[in-house]
């Protein structure tokens, strides 16, 4: 992402970054005990608003955890494909080291062939990387350990109407996810975007004024879900239209509402960004945080 949809330098980078987060107000008491974020993964200039909204949210517990795991739409991975790399990421900041005991702990319940033949995808995955720049932003000053996760397609357990827990990595994912937080201060991210509709995306009609109603009365009704942290009524309301929305971030949402299940969410943002010259392609983004 760097030179591309964010700035290379690191301290041009840090003012892009904090002149969002110092647009928003004060966080409330509760902020301190966040233990799970949805955050876009679009470019930073169409999302810099609802990613200013949800990271400012969430920094007192950013801050202070001891792990992030971030959660990322695997844009090239298969079918109920969790994909792990022992690799670290690098951030214009420097090297944030991965956790691989955690990883070590999932590819043993799922196999090290099921979650590492991918690999190579990270290389080239914007999803991760868009929240480990915000995650690196904030907590700078204090080490902390990253487990970045790729979650490959739902396209069968939304069609056929099976559990993605009936996957062995996904199982074996969230499994050890609960575990983790358990023992270690965690905040888990799922780096999601909502709705993709529109000619770009290959639909066949252009947005009007009374589609983009439609899609926003759809993705607040898809919210008001996400706030009970119940991952399969969030897979059952994706199934009510068989996914028509193009949704990019299915898998990282439900694994996480799934680790974070019994959880309250708070919405901190929502917007409907540009996708064509035109407008007449949307996408759709928000920010949520779990308490």
């Amino acid at each position: 992402m760097a030179g591309r949809s964010c700035p290379g330098d690191p301290r041009e980078l840090a003012r892009l970054l904090q002149g969002h987060l110092d647009q928003e107000p004060e966080s409330p008491p509760w902020a301190a005990n966040i233990r799970g974020i949805i955050s876009p993964h679009i470019d930073f200039p169409r999302g810099g608003p609802v990613y200013g909204s949800v990271w400012a949210t969430a920094a007192a517990s950013v801050k202070e955890a001891d792990l992030i795991v971030i959660l990322g739409t695997d844009h090239n991975g298969g079918e109920g494909e969790i994909t792990l790399t022992r690799q670290s990421y690098e951030t214009p900041w420097g090297i944030v080291p991965t956790d691989q005991d955690v990883v070590d702990q999932i590819a043993a319940l799922a196999g090290d062939d099921a979650v590492f033949s991918g690999e190579l995808r990270h290389r080239a995955e914007h999803s991760v990387e868009a929240a480990l720049i915000w995650s690196h932003h904030l907590m700078r000053d204090k080490p902390c350990r990253v487990v970045p996760i790729l979650c490959g397609s739902f396209e069968s357990f939304i069609h056929q109407k099976v559990s993605p827990s009936t996957s062995g990595a996904v199982s074996a994912t969230i499994r050890v996810l609960r575990e983790t937080a358990s023992r270690r201060r965690t905040v888990r991210v799922a780096a999601a975007d909502l709705a993709h509709v529109g000619p770009a995306f290959g639909d066949l009609l252009p947005l009007d004024l009374a589609a983009r109603a439609r899609l926003e009365a759809q993705d607040r009704r898809l919210l008001d879900i996400l706030r009970k942290a119940d991952p399969e009524a969030f897979l059952g309301e994706i199934r009510t239209d068989g996914d028509q929305r193009h949704i990019c971030g299915i898998p990282p949402i439900y694994i996480m509402l799934a680790v974070m299940a019994g959880t309250e969410g708070t919405s901190t943002g929502y917007s409907l960004c540009p996708a064509s010259e035109d407008g007449t392609s949307i996408v759709s983004i928000c920010g949520m945080v779990y308490h």
